[in-house]
């Protein structure tokens, strides 16, 4: 069957994210792209043959700075980068990945990527030739392909989208991409649902195939069947993981099972984490509340509710302490900080830890991780990192990394907030303009 006619006589896709329909004119569909993409740059408006995915796409690349003419940056290289990818939860099925996809795309002349949940990129294997040419655009291991980085491309906006996606030669957004064509789906962790990353098959045209999309989403669900029984069991399925940085509620996993934790007991859950060999009443009652009339009856009454939630044999007491390994985001950043893999540090720094705490040993943790990360950067001097941290809700106004970016990447739009920040930071006429150390 035919793909239906649209009203302007061209061929309606039947999956808005197929790229190309069979039976469709490649060269023509390539043409009429560039022809809007053109428009767009120019204009801002979407004209037809766009897909709705891709205008979308568009639109966010624009908004978030991308210009047409802008290539991609590596953020992970050497140390960081392989730590990182040592450490990343995708590394236990990059063979699934080569058995299913590397003689594709060697045979090919693509390419197989992976990137982890921000669009950095993992691995890139595949054909050497094909390799060589995509080094050109930065198509390589560490270097950050997401949307708001590079604009509209399939890993990149496979991520953000959380869905499985082909982009088309002309549809990505940076000029120097649009010779490619590639097909990407994200990766799920089976247990929380959460996205790791994305499986990339890169190359030319004649992967403009809605097969060519059917098969990198197979080999996505693939990798999720395969993580899933490579998941550990017996005592070590009890391993639990806490999140609780960039969120005023942490989430616990354990066996298998997801729980959402009140501020309370996020902030309870944190400094047993951090204290495996447990504490006493007296020192959890001084790490969470300021106030010196609260008695030990309202810790009693917290615990226990906190038991109920966790369920029976996690909490144990005196001294209170969690009776399984708990590995948390904030170990992680700690532990990348501590040797010197500041790149992959930043990457697992999704956000201060319970930013609306005003528990006092939560407050004094959450300074001392950010201020860890911070002195990392500012050391560091790398234009990609500072950039990230001081675009982000948390370092929008710290003048001190605006500064160090504006230093390494006197960019017009760095220099210009830099100038608003400290018109805004200025102390009033006749004060000292150094605060006092």
């Amino acid at each position: 069957m035919s793909p239906a006619a649209s009203p302007s006589g061209e061929a309606a896709l039947t999956d808005p994210w197929v790229a190309l329909e069979p039976g469709a004119d490649p060269a023509e569909r390539v043409r009429a792209l560039r022809r809007a993409h053109e428009t767009f740059t120019a204009v801002g408006a979407v004209p037809r043959p766009v897909r709705p995915v891709v205008a979308d796409s568009w639109r966010r690349s624009a908004r978030a700075g991308v210009g047409p003419d802008g290539t991609a940056s590596v953020e992970l290289a050497d140390s960081d980068l392989g730590t990182y990818r040592a450490e990343h939860p995708l590394a236990p099925v990059m063979p699934l990945f080569r058995e299913l996809l590397g003689t594709f795309a060697a045979d090919g002349e693509h390419l197989l990527a992976v990137c982890d949940t921000h669009g950095r990129l993992l691995w890139v294997e595949g054909h050497p030739e094909t390799r060589r040419k995509a080094g050109r655009m930065n198509f390589v291991p560490g270097a950050r392909w997401s949307e708001s980085a590079v604009g509209t491309n399939a890993p990149g906006t496979a991520v953000a989208l959380d869905r499985p996606v082909q982009v088309f030669a002309a549809e990505h957004f940076i000029r120097r991409v649009q010779p490619w064509t590639c097909a990407a789906a994200p990766v799920h962790d089976p247990r929380t649902g959460q996205v790791l990353g994305a499986v990339d098959i890169t190359g030319g045209d004649g992967l403009a195939h809605p097969h060519s999309l059917g098969f990198v989403r197979a080999v996505a669900r693939a990798a999720e069947s395969e993580l899933a029984l490579l998941a550990p069991r017996g005592p070590a399925a009890d391993a639990a993981e806490l999140t609780a940085l960039g969120r005023d509620e942490a989430r616990l996993v354990v066996g298998g099972r997801g729980v959402r934790l009140s501020r309370r007991h996020s902030e309870i859950l944190v400094l047993l984490a951090r204290h495996p060999e447990g504490l006493t009443g007296d020192e959890l009652l001084c790490a969470l509340y300021e106030d010196e009339s609260v008695t030990p009856v309202t810790l009693r009454a917290e615990l226990a509710r906190l038991r109920r939630v966790l369920g029976p044999g996690l909490l144990s007491s005196r001294p209170y302490r969690l009776s399984v390994p708990v590995g948390s985001d904030v170990a992680v950043v700690q532990h990348r900080l501590e040797t010197g893999a500041v790149a992959a540090a930043a990457a697992a720094y999704s956000g201060p830890l319970l930013p609306g705490s005003q528990a006092p040993a939560v407050v004094r943790l959450r300074q001392r991780l950010a201020d860890g990360m911070r002195s990392a950067l500012i050391a560091r001097r790398d234009p990609d990192l500072l950039a990230d941290w001081a675009h982000a809700p948390w370092g929008e106004d710290d003048l001190d990394v605006w500064r160090a970016l504006v230093a390494v990447l006197p960019s017009v739009t760095a220099r210009a907030r830099l100038a608003a920040l400290e018109a805004e930071l200025a102390a009033p006429p006749g004060w000292p303009r150094t605060a006092p150390r």
